[in-house]
C-alpha cells in the first residue's frame, strides 16, 4: 500500500497474458471515491462513487475481467496513441515523406493508431506524486515504425487522484523525429451507474460554439461550423436525448474549445450531469478539441457483472488535437519534433 497527501494506492494482481506476461490493477482512493487502472492498455476499469446510500456505484463502462479487456476492441478506459481519431487516407506527408498507416476503419482510413493498438500491450508502471495528487505512471517506449509512424517516442501517461476527487490524466511524450502525438482516454461514462442503461437523461453543456464538419467517413473537411440553431448547440446546459433523434446514430464529432490557446491553461469544457442522482462530471483540459461520442455501436456487450450494453448506454468525451490535424495545414499543430516535449491534461472533476 502506497500512501501520499492522504491519497491510497492499492496494487494487485489482476491475470495473465497468453504470452505469461502478468497484469497488474492499481487502485487509487481518496476515502471519499476511488478508480483502478491496469498497466495493460492503462484501461481505467472503474470509477466508484458514492450512492447516497453507504454504498457506491461504478460509472464507468467495462468489464468484470482481465479477459473482456483482452478479447474486446470497444477500447473502453483505454489510452489510445500515437494518434487519436481518425486520420484520413491512412496517410500523412511530413517534411517531404509520406508515411503510411493501417486502413482500419471502413478499409480507408486509420482509426486510433490502426491494428496495432496502444490499449493491447503491457506498460510499465510506477506509483507517483505530482501537483495534481497521487496515483500512478504508464511508461511505453515505441519504436520507430510503430503503427507506421516515424521516430522512436518514449510516452508517459500518469494518472491520478487529490482531494478534491479530480482525476487528473497527464499526458507526456519525446520523439526522435518529427511526428504527429494525439494521446487520449477512451473512457466511456454513466453518472448513473454502468448498469443503467440509456445516458439520454444525462445533460451536457460544453464550451464549444464550433465543431468540425465531417463528410461520410467522419474525416474533417476542414470547416469549423457554428453550433447555433443545430442539435450541436451545448452552450448551455441540454438534455442529451432531445438531441439524438437529429443526428442519425448518434453524436460522434469533434468539438472545438472555446479560447483555445497553445498556452498550457486548463479549460473548462464541458460539464456533465445527471439529474436523478445529481452527480456531475466536470471536464478540463489543456487540448484544442473534444470528441463527444454517445456510443452508437456497443450494441449486446456483455459487460461488468454479465449486464448487456447497447447504445447510447454511456458516452465519451475524448479531449484531443483535431482528427486529421496532420493533413489540415489549419487545424492547430499536432505535430512533436525532437527537443519539444509533448505535455497535455486532462481532468475528469466529480461532483456527489
Amino acid at each position: 500500500m502506497f500512501s501520499a497527501t492522504g491519497i491510497k494506492i492499492k496494487k494487485s494482481r489482476y491475470g495473465l497474458l497468453s504470452d505469461g506476461k502478468k497484469v497488474h490493477l492499481y487502485t487509487i482512493s481518496n476515502g471519499k471515491m476511488q478508480f483502478s487502472v491496469t498497466d495493460y492498455g492503462c484501461i481505467i476499469t472503474s470509477i466508484l462513487l458514492p450512492d447516497g446510500k453507504k454504498g457506491c456505484v461504478d460509472v464507468a463502462l467495462g468489464f468484470s475481467t482481465l479477459e473482456g479487456f483482452v478479447n474486446n476492441d470497444a477500447s473502453f478506459g483505454a489510452v489510445v496513441g500515437r494518434f487519436a481519431n481518425r486520420i484520413g487516407g491512412a496517410s500523412f506527408s511530413l517534411d517531404g515523406t509520406t508515411y503510411s498507416l493501417d486502413k482500419n476503419d471502413n478499409k480507408v482510413n486509420t482509426l486510433h493508431g490502426g491494428f496495432d493498438r496502444w490499449d493491447k500491450i503491457v506498460w510499465k508502471a510506477e506509483k507517483v506524486s505530482n501537483d495534481y495528487g497521487a496515483g500512478v505512471k504508464f511508461t511505453h517506449k515505441s519504436p520507430d515504425g510503430e503503427q507506421g509512424f516515424p521516430g522512436n517516442g518514449v510516452f508517459s501517461v500518469t494518472y491520478t487522484l487529490n482531494a478534491d476527487n479530480d482525476l487528473t490524466l497527464l499526458y507526456e511524450g519525446e520523439v526522435d523525429k518529427a511526428c504527429p502525438v494525439n494521446l487520449t482516454n477512451h473512457s466511456y461514462f454513466n453518472l448513473a451507474g454502468q448498469n443503467s442503461g440509456s445516458i439520454g437523461g444525462h445533460s451536457l453543456q460544453m464550451n464549444c460554439s464550433r465543431y468540425l464538419e465531417v463528410d461520410s467517413e467522419l474525416i474533417p473537411t476542414g470547416k469549423c461550423i457554428d453550433v447555433k440553431g443545430t442539435p450541436y448547440d451545448f452552450t448551455t446546459k441540454k438534455r442529451i436525448g432531445d438531441g439524438l433523434p437529429s443526428v442519425g446514430v448518434g453524436y460522434d464529432h469533434c468539438f472545438c474549445v472555446d479560447g483555445y490557446a497553445d498556452d498550457g491553461a486548463l479549460r473548462t469544457i464541458a460539464t456533465l450531469e445527471e439529474p436523478e442522482s445529481g452527480r456531475k462530471m466536470i471536464v478540463r483540459s489543456t487540448l484544442p478539441g473534444v470528441q463527444f461520442y454517445s456510443g452508437n455501436y456497443i450494441e449486446n456487450i456483455k459487460g461488468k457483472n454479465g449486464f448487456v450494453y447497447h447504445a447510447h448506454d454511456a458516452l465519451c468525451l475524448e479531449t484531443e488535437a483535431y482528427p486529421d490535424a496532420p493533413n489540415k495545414v489549419d487545424f492547430p499543430s499536432s505535430i512533436v519534433r525532437p527537443g519539444q516535449k509533448y505535455n497535455q491534461v486532462t481532468q475528469y472533476a466529480f461532483v456527489f
